[in-house]
């Protein structure tokens, strides 16, 4: 087996890996399952580890066989390994990627924790307004979530009977919003139902708030340092 071709079959293997540490328990490849997809990959190894070693007993090259036999030992074990600590690497993934991407939340348990932005803000990414992604932006001064024309309208909501009739201020300074009920926010593993909420004017607010009417919701919230945790009902 060439090395060119055996680095091409590490890096596939590396990049099936990946998958395997990255996607927690989204669909595959093909449709697979995790557990299916790792079963695979290593039987997949397997194959190949044999199909070398056959091929190179073939042109008699002991040297060769032990080589690729042992090459493919140790990618089984890592990929063994891997898959056993699965769980792990990928909160060490999801905390990499949270401090290299502001705003992408890692997700413990019933605990969605986000990092501070170099804005010093906790902008949120994956919010679900009624089944819309909504990016929104942690706001303990707003009574309510209050959801820009965009989002509301990508919500779902009847923004041409709205009546604006609820006096907030904003940074642009005093305005009038309209008070809606939301079906449903969705935060990770965080699902609340019936979330008072407000509808800000167009033109009035740049961003998405998230304001007490969802956090006062939580079992708990706070804030740690440069991290901000909620932790949904179990």
């Amino acid at each position: 087996m060439s090395r060119r071709l055996m680095w091409i079959l590490l890096v596939g293997l590396g990049v099936a890996l990946l998958l395997l540490v990255v996607r927690r328990d989204q669909p595959m490849p093909g449709g697979l399952d995790s557990s299916d997809f790792a079963s695979l990959v290593i039987r997949v190894a397997f194959i190949i580890m044999l199909s070398g070693a056959l091929l190179a007993l073939v042109r008699e090259r002991l040297t060769e066989v032990l080589e690729a036999s042992m090459f493919w030992v140790v990618i089984a074990l890592i990929l063994a390994v891997g898959y056993t600590y699965r769980a792990e690497l990928r909160e060490i993934a999801d905390r990499v990627l949270a401090e290299l991407i502001p705003g992408r939340p890692v997700i413990r348990g019933h605990t969605v924790e986000v990092a501070l932005d170099r804005a010093g803000e906790f902008q949120i990414d994956d919010v679900y307004v009624n089944g819309a992604p909504t990016k929104m932006v942690l706001d303990t001064g707003a009574s309510a979530v209050v959801l820009t024309q965009d989002a509301a309208k990508a919500a779902g909501l009847p923004l041409e009977v709205l009546s604006y009739s609820v006096s907030v201020d904003t940074a642009a300074g005093r305005t009038k919003a309209a008070a809606v009920t939301l079906n449903q926010i969705v935060l990770g593993p965080i699902f609340e139902r019936d979330v008072p909420a407000l509808v800000a004017q167009r033109g009035q607010l740049k961003t998405n708030l998230l304001g007490m009417s969802f956090l006062k919701r939580l079992e708990s919230w706070e804030v740690r340092g440069d991290k901000l945790l909620m932790r949904g009902s179990p």
